[in-house]
């Protein structure tokens, strides 16, 4: 599939290619390199990028300190 490019620098992503990503109007892509140089589209919120940490938020236990909290990091006794 191919596309021509405006002279605004807009493309028409093809129906084919929507449809299978699941983005219609005012949804958001991103534009992603990847390691052999090919340059991928993926729906925004479907590649969200989070903090490794985010899935350990609040597992520390509510009402700990900041020191209690670094202990536990820290492996201290």
């Amino acid at each position: 599939m191919s596309t021509t490019v405006t002279a605004k620098g807009q493309v028409t992503i093809p129906k084919a290619v929507r449809d299978m990503l699941g983005i219609g109007p005012g949804s958001q892509v991103d534009f992603r390199r990847m390691p052999d140089g090919n340059i991928v589209v993926v729906p925004a919120d479907a590649q969200k990028q989070t903090s490794r940490f985010t899935k350990f938020r609040g597992h520390a236990g509510k009402g700990m300190t900041t020191d209690e909290i670094m202990a536990l990091t820290r492996g201290d006794d």
